[in-house]
């Protein structure tokens, strides 16, 4: 179907209709986006896929119990009645279970726990306050509702981004987080509690941790605020080192950003790199007779390879693809290493434009919303530039370390698709720490009116570093089983993760709450309640 939507001559207009008369237009389907997995790397990538998810599902069922005893067995049903809800939903939406959807069942397992560790170290603190055991439950879900509802509801925003502005893979694990949250959520809030009000009301008894595990970290002092110039150098240089490799060094952007195809290739033996590279430049050669050498790099095994080229990229003919291939293969023939072809990727430079738009409009995006609402639920900018900051510190961070290391790990550090899922998921990681961390501290500026606002800062975050170490180290370790078992096409992706579950956690204790208190103390502002909330 066609439509003009501009205003031509009246004899063009004329020669178009009659034209369109006469006959269909010669306009034929070309494909500018195009992926093959072969089944042997598709029943592979599932089986992976399975294998990290199971694993990292026990692992978390037994710390809960090892760190939380009792509690921790509760949080073990909401867990897996949260799975089932999970994959009922998503079997009821008819989605295709791919890696990343399962890599995003596994994130949202990982990230669930949070909502219980919110609760369960509230309840903690109220024993340790001498509450009997319904009381500490009553006021402990209480105080961690305002939490776990702005942190869900800040990556609930990420993750509506994502599937507003992603497509495929990206639109998949979006789909999944959002439908995670929901019932992460409903299980970590309402079954846990009628599980515990059941249970109390039967025996009257139920543990919340072990003796080990009862007075850790309820000590702490550490000085985030009194040493917080500190933490900007290290991060400043963190930073300057980042930016310079990129600057220099650049970026390793995939077909999704540039145009071209990839093809992963196995052989029988393990690959000469250099070979590979000098006999494929030989094969693609252009209408100038240059020779086109393409990018080369092992991937996964020593036996299999990424090749990456832009030959033929920008011809429309239709037999381009086959041309393509052609060379490919004759190429690879003359290496004498029996090879598969176990997946390729075709982009279309205009789509990898389109690409590069829509990415950099979903973090744009993403930052003014998350921004907004941080404004307009803490009533003060200074928590709002506070979040952007430490976002942005994370960012740059995170594609300094893939600028520094890409070619230098024996896995893909590409910048595609899959990367921007990941920066975005680091963003909203980052602002849900963050927003917590937040949270306790407009609580205790409440508290502690006549006190130093630094020294009030400070103990509220020495307050908070069971639940982020507890939460963090969670995510990290669901995220680590993943990247260990999870297969080579989702390697680069967790890596990104497991480097923004790091620096997220670090900038919320280090970076967002010290720019709390400087802009504060620059303006010489107040961060207590509006008027009308004192009330």
């Amino acid at each position: 179907m066609g439509q003009g939507t501009r205003n031509e001559q009246i004899q063009e207009a004329l020669d178009l209709a009659n034209l369109l008369k006469a006959g269909a237009l010669p306009a034929p389907a070309n494909i500018v986006d195009e992926s093959v997995v072969g089944p042997t790397l598709g029943q592979q990538n599932i089986e992976d896929g399975l294998m990290s998810f199971l694993i990292a599902f026990v692992v978390v069922l037994f710390y809960m119990i090892f760190y939380y005893k009792g509690a921790g067995w509760v949080s073990d049903i909401a867990l897996v009645a949260n799975l089932f809800f999970l994959i009922g939903a998503l079997a009821s939406l008819q989605a295709a279970l791919t890696l990343p959807g399962i890599a995003g069942i596994v994130l949202t397992i990982g990230m669930a726990v949070d909502a219980n560790v919110l609760i369960y170290e509230r309840v903690r603190e109220e024993l340790r306050n001498g509450r009997g055991l319904k009381a500490a439950l009553k006021e402990g879900y209480q105080k961690a509702y305002s939490a776990i509802i702005d942190a869900n509801l800040t990556t609930l925003l990420t993750a509506i981004v994502l599937v507003s502005l992603g497509s495929g893979p990206i639109k998949g694990f979006a789909t999944t987080l959002i439908i995670g949250i929901f019932t992460s959520l409903f299980s970590a809030i309402f079954i846990t509690r009628l599980i515990f009000d059941s249970r109390i009301n039967k025996t009257g008894k139920m543990s919340f941790w072990m003796d080990w595990s009862k007075n850790i970290l309820t000590k702490a002092k550490i000085s985030f605020i009194p040493k917080r110039k500190i933490s900007y150098i290290i991060s400043a240089a963190i930073i300057l080192i980042g930016v310079g490799s990129m600057l220099t060094r650049g970026l390793n952007f995939g077909v999704d950003f540039t145009g071209g195809r990839t093809y992963t290739v196995k052989f029988d033996k393990p690959a000469d790199i250099e070979q590979v590279k000098s006999t494929l430049a030989a094969s693609f050669i252009d209408e100038e007779g240059n020779q086109l050498e393409p990018g080369v790099k092992t991937f996964g095994a020593s036996n299999q390879v990424k090749i990456t080229t832009n030959f033929l990229v920008n011809d429309d003919g239709r037999d381009a693809d086959s041309r393509v291939e052609d060379a490919l293969n004759s190429g690879l023939d003359q290496l004498n290493d029996p090879y598969t072809i176990v997946e390729s990727r075709k982009v279309d430079p205009s789509i990898s434009d389109d690409f590069q738009t829509s990415s950099t409009s979903a973090v744009v995006f993403s930052l003014i919303i998350i921004f907004a609402y941080i404004v307009f639920r803490f009533r003060k900018w200074q928590y709002g530039v506070g979040a952007i900051v430490a976002m942005f510190h994370d960012v740059i961070i995170v594609l300094g370390i893939y600028s520094i290391l890409y070619n230098r790990l024996p896995f893909s550090l590409e910048i595609d698709q899959a990367f921007i899922a990941a920066i975005l998921t680091v963003v909203g990681y980052s602002i849900n720490d963050t927003v917590i961390v937040f949270d306790r501290i407009r609580e205790y500026l409440k508290d502690h009116r006549k006190e130093a606002m630094g020294s009030v800062i400070n103990k509220a975050l020495n307050s908070t570093l069971s639940r982020t170490i507890n939460t963090s180290m969670t995510t990290f370790v669901v995220l680590l089983i993943i990247f260990i078992f999870g297969g080579e096409s989702i390697r680069g992706f967790i890596f990104a993760l497991m480097l923004g579950v790091i620096v997220g956690t670090y900038s919320s204790l280090y970076i967002a709450s010290p720019i709390v208190n400087d802009l504060t103390a620059k303006t010489g502002t107040s961060l207590e309640e509006p008027e009308e909330e004192k009330a």
